[in-house]
């Protein structure tokens, strides 16, 4: 038996990354996955390499950001499974820029992407969570108590997902619980678009990992690990709170 056998999922930002492994690592666990991101290519490859494997999966294309995509993607996993018993928002930008540099729209991009898609997921999908009991994972960043240079919106938009995730936990609890994972630096297509600003960016992301006390870049899965960990029953103590996931960057050391 697999630690999520008989649970349905929902995972936004699924086609790359962390949501993308996040995704295989629930179907392999036993979860039927109901997978969201706007790259419909990526996205039939990830059913069909979890089905492949004999897991249950599928695959809407749709804007996060859109206040109804979080309404589809409830409706479509209660008709494809019959429920929603945990939804993992992985979607996330970056939105490059201090305050006076950013373009306005590029901060409003990013806390569209970074925080409103989180709210529209919930929304939709917290009624439905409460009915059954469930657990909902947030991925968010370093960045929510960690300052960047001209990372003023991203900074902002993860900050503003700490406060979410514990109203959440305090509205919901004890039917559902709410965590939120904060990942360091971790070898994505994200990092590497984050390391186009310096003169060399692949000294850069080197430079990230060996910064860590770990002395390496994170992996996809190493989230994906924390995110099935607050999914299942194992944290069944858990609410409100934030799991870094960053190889010690946060440490000082």
């Amino acid at each position: 038996m697999g630690r999520l056998a008989g649970k349905h999922a929902i995972v936004t930002g699924a086609t790359s990354g962390m949501g993308r492994a996040t995704a295989l690592l629930f179907a392999r666990e036993g979860a039927a996955v109901l997978a969201n991101g706007r790259d419909v290519g990526r996205g039939r490859a990830l059913v069909e390499e979890i089905r492949a494997a004999g897991g249950r999966a599928e695959f809407i294309a749709a804007d996060a950001t859109s206040p109804d995509t979080g309404d589809r993607l409830v409706e479509t996993c209660l008709a494809s499974f019959g429920g929603v018993d945990t939804v993992v928002s992985c979607a996330g930008v970056l939105g490059l820029g201090s305050v006076t540099g950013v373009p306005v729209a590029t901060w409003r991009e990013t806390l569209a992407v970074n925080l409103d898609a989180v709210f529209y997921l919930l929304r939709a999908a917290l009624p439905q969570m409460q009915e059954r009991g469930g657990s909902a994972v947030v991925i968010g960043s370093i960045a929510a108590f960690k300052a960047f240079p001209n990372h003023a919106a991203y900074c902002a938009s993860k900050a503003a997902l700490v406060g979410l995730v514990r109203q959440v936990a305090v509205d919901y609890g004890p039917k559902i619980r709410i965590n939120l994972v904060c990942p360091g630096p971790v070898d994505t297509p994200f990092i590497w678009a984050s390391a186009v600003a310096f003169p060399n960016p692949a000294d850069a992301v080197a430079e990230a990992g060996r910064k860590t006390v770990l002395r390496r870049l994170g992996t996809a899965e190493d989230v994906a690990h924390a995110a099935l960990f607050l999914a299942s029953d194992e944290s069944s103590w858990m609410t409100g709170t934030t799991v870094t996931v960053d190889g010690g960057a946060t440490t000082g050391g």
